[in-house]
């Protein structure tokens, strides 16, 4: 069973609070099942966040599909002209079946869009625009920044831990 080390938390650039709250409970490393159960409990976006950084490449690419597609409706409520989520969610889509360098640029261009959009339907969703490089991924913090600023703060944890266990769900199963 893989491990998580505070040494990992390192070298993935883990915030200093993360690594703090770590090591005050497991020293310096636990079982990944174990970290994910304690994230579970208060930090979800830290799971998805380290969910991200142990998926294989497809695996992130399907995880992000996933988490902009629960959410996509959200935003089109708000925003029914604005076509960038879906955009985005269809790029994504043509890479995980074709990845090479013209998919990615599409791809990466769709989810530059996706996160604009989710900027204009929330202010202080600032940080999707910094998951541009990781097209599926910055389809689905974007359009989950657009669904948190709208839907109620239980709504919003529900579908967030539905999306973190779809992540884990694929951890489990890639090679």
């Amino acid at each position: 069973m893989k491990r998580i080390t505070l040494h990992y938390l390192k070298s993935i650039d883990a915030c200093h609070e993360a690594r703090a709250a770590f090591s005050a409970v497991y020293a310096k490393s636990a079982p990944l099942n174990v970290v994910f159960d304690t994230l579970f409990e208060s930090h979800l976006d830290w799971a998805s966040w380290l969910i991200v950084r142990l998926l294989n490449h497809k695996n992130r690419i399907r995880y992000g599909i996933y988490a902009a597609e629960q959410v996509a409706e959200i935003f089109e409520k708000k925003y029914p002209d604005d076509k960038r989520i879906r955009s985005a969610i269809e790029a994504a889509k043509v890479v995980l079946k074709k990845d090479n360098k013209v998919n990615r640029t599409y791809a990466a261009d769709a989810a530059a869009d996706a996160a604009d959009a989710a900027a204009d339907a929330a202010a202080d969703a600032a940080n999707a625009a910094a998951y541009a490089a990781y097209a599926a991924y910055a389809a689905a913090d974007a359009a989950y920044a657009a669904y948190a600023a709208y839907a109620t703060a239980n709504a919003a944890a529900k579908m967030k831990e539905k999306i973190v266990r779809y992540g884990l769900k694929l951890l489990t199963v890639q090679k």
